[in-house]
């Protein structure tokens, strides 16, 4: 009897610091059980750790991109203090997400649905295929989608968040586009190219710039104007001192490529 299993998220490494996890549950739409949440949760803490690690893009396989939680798995416990804890570790992972020292691509092949959508919502850039849809649906089961709204109403705008909401319907892709959801939209064939190109872009960057502005863009959405200006002050005298911006300056003064 064979009892290896394939892991639930996939993991590829490149030469340039360009990490892909793959959600691995294809037969089940990926959907979030208990297990890939912890899973994906413990690659993403490994990632943090690692200086070399340069951008990471979240894909999927099969079909779907991610359908949300597992509901099958939340109806068979139906209880209030197993329901908080599942969704404290969706939100943990949404946030480890956010956190994370270098910027998450979506990669989104397919349908992306209630938590699957936060998901899309929670990295950094996304990039859908053509075909690709996107919903919060869980108000058609009777169960308003929360946490995803969490994401939702950070992405889009307020009146286009709460339709989607409060409609559980479906966007396009171009819609996904036109609301803020995703930053681009390629034919199925092109999905991977348009994806690699923008994680050429952002290796081609100096690591220590993009650390600390990913980390200031979202401190300071969340704060006064004023406040959010400080912040963003001492950002970037700080980032002012580190070697790569002061060789990439020097550089622009001699008109010669920088050497970072």
């Amino acid at each position: 009897m064979n009892l290896m299993t394939e892991p639930l998220v996939l993991v590829n490494c490149d030469q340039r610091g360009a990490v892909t996890l793959t959600l691995n549950r294809p037969a089940a739409f990926n959907a979030l059980s208990e297990n890939l949440l912890a899973a994906l949760q413990g690659e993403l803490e490994r990632i943090a750790k690692d200086d070399t690690a340069r951008v990471v893009v979240l894909a999927a396989a099969g079909k779907a991109f991610c359908a949300g939680h597992d509901l099958k798995e939340m109806r068979a416990e139906p209880s209030l203090a197993y329901y908080q804890t599942l969704f404290r570790q969706c939100g943990n992972l949404m946030m480890s997400i956010q956190k994370l020292p270098v910027p998450v691509i979506a990669r989104v092949q397919g349908i992306a649905t209630a938590a699957g959508c936060q998901l899309v919502a929670m990295c950094d850039l996304a990039v859908a295929a053509s075909t690709a849809k996107f919903a919060v649906s869980g108000v058609n089961l009777g169960l308003f989608c929360a946490t995803p709204g969490v994401a939702l109403s950070r992405n889009l705008g307020r009146k286009a968040a709460f339709e989607m909401l409060v409609t559980g319907e479906f966007i396009s892709a171009e819609q996904a586009l036109q609301k803020g959801l995703v930053n681009r939209v390629a034919e199925p064939q092109e999905l991977d190219a348009e994806v690699e190109r923008l994680v050429a872009s952002i290796v081609a960057k100096p690591r220590p710039a993009v650390t600390l502005g990913k980390s200031l863009f979202y401190r300071q959405l969340e704060n006064g104007i004023e406040a959010a200006y400080a912040d963003a002050v001492q950002t970037m005298a700080c980032n002012m001192m580190d070697e790569t911006a002061l060789e990439g300056v020097q550089a622009f003064i001699e008109k010669r490529p920088a050497r970072f």
